[in-house]
């Protein structure tokens, strides 16, 4: 398949996505689930127009994948409510982490024992799978900044979490596999893979954050008033955090979602400060008392803008785009042939097994209702991050007839989850929030 098709092919599929999104709306399906579809008929499975081959071109669909997580993550991060509380956190804190350990953990006794794979293989399976998706489900997610619905945020977050927290359980695969080093008795492992990278990963994550919110809105602010590209600052602010963070062997999927928290918060946290200030009859900034100038938070007036609404919506562009090319690549990558039983087992012990018992009793003694929690223990969809650990698995020496076999599960598992957690989200979501509204009526 030349250039040309592939110009065309994508071109085509964004006019028709440009043109309908009411449709969609309104309809049974969702966008991945149309891309997915066409994938399917161009790709081996109906026309064999095209076949993209994920082994030779794990480079390639590495960096891809790589990139549209990180402006995903950056997306969910922005979108956490303010201020922060443990309290609202602690559920999807413990679903990245309790909940990450336990599903992975029965993904690998199933791989183990059911499908007679290396334990290592199955530990890496496991993490493979495990993540829930920041890219694919949106349907599912919060929708703007501030969205306070249980369900959305404890989604939404978990996802911007657990695609860092499920990287220690990689690297443990790997090295059960002989591919990373672990140290004696599994130190070097538990000190770097995970001490120290998922706290690096977040300290930097914060401090770069909290630095970007402060600059720019000092240089907003008089006597500087200056205009900031707010969609420049956003990518600028994902590519430092997460350099640095893979250059200290830090988990920058951690860093680039708590760069985007810290970002919002301390930009909202500041203006609160600035509008308070105002409401005291004070002036914040002393230059604003020498030249008459009025404060550019007084109520009277436009709020200034943040860097994190400002590169949104730009984001949320580079996020849909990304799912068009990398959803279609998932429909070009199957045959026919690919629907082994094993696979579609996998997905079904996934979904209906390994997820919801992950979930019920990593919510355990928390405040979460009972509808939520089968709401979460459902809605765990599988995408991009799955085939970013694939990659970086496979460009970290996995042997090729385990990479294939691999490969082979994790394409039907995303496709899986793709069409069941497509069909199922509109109905589910709607019933779901009919009754919420119907219990808060008087």
């Amino acid at each position: 398949m030349t250039n040309a098709y592939w110009f065309a092919l994508i071109g085509g599929l964004l006019l028709v996505r440009g043109l309908t999104p009411t449709l969609l709306k309104r309809s049974p399906v969702t966008a991945a689930m149309f891309y997915l579809a066409v994938g399917l008929l161009v790709g081996p499975s109906v026309f064999n127009l095209f076949h993209f081959n994920p082994l030779k071109e794990s480079a390639l669909l590495e960096v891809l994948t790589e990139v549209a997580v990180l402006i995903s993550l950056f997306s969910a991060g922005v979108k956490m409510p303010v201020p922060f509380s443990f309290s609202r956190w602690r559920a999807p804190l413990l679903l990245a982490t309790v909940s990450m350990s336990m599903t992975v953990a029965l993904v690998a006794a199933f791989a183990y024992y059911m499908l007679d794979l290396p334990l290592g293989a199955g530990v890496l399976l496991g993490a493979i799978l495990a993540p829930t998706d920041p890219v694919l489900a949106t349907d599912v997610q919060s929708r703007h900044p501030g969205d306070r619905d249980q369900l959305r945020f404890t989604l939404t977050c978990e996802a911007g979490m657990n695609d860092g927290s499920a990287f220690p359980f990689v690297m443990l695969g790997l090295g059960m596999l002989g591919l990373h080093e672990l140290g004696d008795f599994n130190l070097r492992w538990v000190v770097v893979d995970v001490l120290w990278a998922i706290a690096g990963g977040i300290a930097i994550g914060v401090v770069a954050g909290v630095a970007l919110a402060r600059l720019g809105w000092k240089l907003r602010r008089a006597p500087h008033q200056h205009e900031l590209m707010d969609d420049f600052l956003g990518l600028g602010l994902i590519g430092v955090v997460y350099g640095l963070s893979v250059m200290l062997n830090a988990w920058g999927f951690l860093a680039v979602f708590f760069a985007a928290v810290a970002l919002r918060q301390t930009e909202l946290k500041l203006a609160k400060a600035a509008q308070h200030a105002t409401d005291e009859g004070q002036v914040p900034n002393e230059s604003d008392a020498k030249t008459g100038q009025r404060n550019p938070s007084s109520p009277d007036l436009e709020p200034l803008p943040t860097v994190s609404e400002g590169s949104l919506v730009f984001k949320e562009h580079l996020e849909r785009l990304s799912e068009v090319v990398l959803v279609l690549l998932v429909g070009g990558t199957l045959f026919l042939n690919s629907w082994s039983w094993e696979a579609v087992g996998v997905a079904l012990f996934l979904f209906l097994v390994a997820r919801p018992v992950s979930v019920l009793l990593g919510l355990l003694g928390t405040r979460t209702t009972w509808p939520v929690r089968g709401m979460i223990g459902w809605f765990g969809v599988r995408g991009i991050g799955s085939l970013y650990y694939l990659m970086y698995a496979i460009q970290h020496g996995l042997p090729e007839p385990l990479a294939l076999h691999l490969i082979q599960l994790t394409l039907v598992v995303v496709t899986l989850s793709i069409l069941l957690h497509g069909i199922s989200v509109k109905p589910l979501m709607g019933h779901f929030w009919k009754r919420q509204a119907h219990r808060s009526s008087p």
